[in-house]
């Protein structure tokens, strides 16, 4: 894949992610108990023998280089591999990035560096296991100026995503960004062709579209604008996702909000997870610290120290309280007593002894003091934390409780 370079944008923003995004990037929010949102995408891209990776940042990147600086030097730098954070750098005026395209734009010198015969372009903050070779040779396959990646969606959603209309070739003939009446599947009325936010460019037609959206006046984005304006006059197709799936699972999510976010954690602790973290020959890599293997404690007098349908990482300490239905992050404390329903806990929080934590996302390092309940009262827990319209409560980092 030498004549390919990755764009991976990773600057977002991330707001209705917060407070999980108040002192992070989108990207570098914790994820399924070990992993960070962005290590997925990279993953996907080791596994399918992407070497050139650029990782555009922007926003609160400072946790996220510290953590591809500490958990993704595996390349062969003797070999011209490479994993590169480019930092947002104003190479072209004094504006920071304006959109999806701008931020491609504003680093096009890579493309004269590399010389690149193509430009894959992804997003650093969803959750799927993807083959890119599978859709990169779908693209030179349909002699394509542009690949976009596709995945079924219901109709109801489309509000949610860019809504791709095909032909009987996929080849793509409209584009719609978030539309209220989306154009539906052919033979399917229920579903929608969604953008899965991942382009294949030649990377020739790329430079020129950036360089014409850019003497435009626009949002500087590829679904608002690049994509639509290249409808007419050049060959752009819709790459089937289920295609390029390694697992055939078909899973794919974006976890831009608190509820998205928490439903595809929980979607590991089924009994069945629709994304299979297990699969040795598809793993997902990130950084860890060396922790003591997980442990439980204590089974007497009414105290059990236990866990159900959970995950449990390496440092944790369940000393005679009760986890089900819940993901626990590495150096988590429960103490005797106490219980956690349905919560994800992030790294080094400590349960106190008969704390009661029930459909929550509690921050890192926070303690939760003896007694506390958290989860049972919206209202209350409102006072004091973000809960969402579905009752997720959000305990923010660096609160004293």
């Amino acid at each position: 894949m030498k004549k390919v370079v990755t764009m991976l944008l990773a600057g977002g923003r991330g707001e209705r992610l917060y407070p999980l995004t108040r002192d992070r990037a989108k990207p570098a929010v914790p994820f399924g108990a070990i992993y960070r949102i962005i290590d997925f995408t990279l993953s996907n891209c080791i596994h399918s023998e992407i070497r050139h990776i650029n990782i555009l940042t922007q926003y609160k990147s400072t946790s996220l280089h510290r953590h591809i600086q500490l958990g993704w030097d595996i390349l062969s730098t003797a070999l011209g591999e490479f994993i590169e954070v480019v930092p947002a750098q104003q190479r072209i005026d004094e504006h920071w990035y304006q959109g999806t395209a701008d931020a491609i734009f504003q680093n096009i010198y890579i493309f004269q560096n590399e010389k690149p015969d193509l430009v894959l372009i992804l997003s650093g903050d969803h959750i799927y296991k993807m083959d890119y070779r599978k859709m990169i040779a779908y693209h030179r396959e349909k002699k394509a100026d542009l690949t976009v990646a596709a995945i079924r969606m219901d109709k109801g959603l489309s509000r949610e995503f860019g809504v791709i209309e095909v032909d009987r070739d996929w080849r793509i003939i409209g584009f719609q960004e978030k539309p209220e009446t989306p154009k539906t599947i052919p033979g399917d009325p229920e579903g929608i062709l969604a953008s899965m936010g991942i382009y294949i460019f030649n990377t020739e037609i790329l430079v020129r579209r950036l360089i014409e959206d850019a003497r435009s006046d626009s949002n500087h984005d590829f679904g608002k604008d690049i994509i639509p304006s290249m409808i007419e006059k050049d060959r752009i197709f819709a790459f089937d996702f289920r295609e390029g799936d390694p697992g055939k699972e078909g899973y794919w999510r974006d976890v831009g909000t608190i509820d998205a976010y928490y439903e595809a954690n929980m979607d590991l602790v089924s009994v069945t997870p629709s994304l299979n973290l297990y699969d040795p020959y598809w793993s997902i890599f990130t950084y860890q610290l060396p922790h003591p293997p997980a442990k439980t404690v204590l089974e007497e007098k009414g105290r059990t120290g236990t866990a159900l349908n959970s995950i449990i990482s390496n440092g944790c300490i369940i000393s005679g309280g009760n986890v089900k239905r819940s993901i626990l992050s590495p150096r988590v404390m429960v103490h005797s007593y106490a219980e956690v329903e349905d919560s994800i806990l992030l790294e080094g929080v400590d349960v106190g002894r008969n704390a009661k934590i029930r459909k929550a996302i509690v921050e890192k390092d926070v303690q939760i003091p003896e007694g506390m309940k958290i989860g049972y009262n919206l209202d209350e827990d409102a006072k004091r934390f973000t809960v969402t319209e579905s009752g997720i409560v959000v305990v923010p980092k660096w609160i004293k409780l």
